[in-house]
């Protein structure tokens, strides 16, 4: 069976190989560093966090291809579209942490922002072999959701060239979606695939080809930027407050009378009972300036 798969790699890997003969493959270049195995531990936190330093002036440079992909992602939802994301191993994994966390964040439907990994559900915690090198996978995966021409798929592979996302990002091109993707190599096929590539470029790892480290804080740092800047242009956040969060443990609750309080003047007695009352801050803060303008 491992020879089977091995021989299908090889296959898969040879095609990246053939497309990608341009791309700069900066994820797998040596370490800056050497004999990591004889820093001391202070050696090792403090060159660490050194490589950490130079993520944030990596996506700088980005910042336009990132505007281009939210604005044209925030006209697609605007008209009911859909935000996917699909990756493979970290990738995979930080675009279902991006995803999962706007529901309670922004209080949209669980349905709104969707990420998928190479291998299924198994795959967050458990590596699954050989999931990430099939290239018809991740549009099987994405059909499960009725997927549509008024959706965005985001591909998240820090090599650029994983051939689920691959895959994923050809046939959503064929079937009139928007495409975008996430990667840290220039020139690679998976950008070359996407409508709306962003490449950030954060250097080799410390521990050489580890993208867990820079590639996905890199990766992470972009979908913060994206799911933020879509939800506030859809209307998600008044001021600078998460309105529309979800009241799920007594922090958030203590949270949403403090809000309730700081916009409408009310004593925090007032803004408890809107809480209960209404179980959501945005409904609460409405409630209470009707209520005044009635008196005026």
């Amino acid at each position: 069976m491992f020879y089977k798969n091995f021989a299908y790699l090889r296959n898969i890997t040879t095609t990246v190989i053939r497309i990608s003969n341009n791309m700069i493959n900066t994820t797998e270049k040596d370490s800056n560093y050497q004999d990591l195995d004889k820093m001391s531990v202070l050696e090792l936190l403090t060159n660490i966090n050194k490589e950490d330093k130079t993520v944030p002036l990596a996506v700088e440079k980005s910042i336009p291809q990132i505007e281009a992909l939210v604005k044209i992602a925030v006209e697609k939802m605007q008209s009911g579209g859909r935000l996917f994301y699909i990756g493979a191993g970290t990738s995979g994994r930080l675009g279902i942490l991006d995803a999962s966390e706007c529901p309670p964040t922004y209080g949209v439907p669980f349905d709104w922002v969707i990420g998928l990994i190479a291998g299924g559900d198994v795959a967050i915690r458990k590596a699954v072999e050989f999931a990430e090198d099939d290239m018809e996978q991740a549009w099987k995966d994405l059909e499960e959701f009725a997927i549509n021409a008024d959706d965005v798929v985001i591909g998240i592979a820090a090599s650029g060239t994983t051939p689920y996302v691959i895959g994923g990002l050809q046939k959503a091109n064929e079937s009139g979606l928007v495409t975008g993707c996430i990667v840290c190599n220039g020139n690679s096929p998976i950008a070359k695939e996407a409508q709306f590539p962003i490449e950030v470029i954060a250097g080799p790892e410390f521990v050489t080809g580890s993208t867990r480290m820079k590639a996905g804080t890199a990766q992470k740092l972009v979908l913060n930027m994206i799911s933020t800047s879509v939800m506030i242009q859809l209307g998600r956040v008044k001021g600078n407050k998460m309105v529309d969060m979800q009241l799920s443990n007594h922090k958030l609750v203590g949270r949403g009378v403090r809000m309730v309080m700081a916009e409408t003047g009310v004593d925090e007695e007032t803004a408890t009972a809107l809480i209960e009352e209404f179980g959501n801050v945005r409904k609460a803060i409405e409630s209470c300036r009707e209520i005044g303008d009635k008196h005026v």
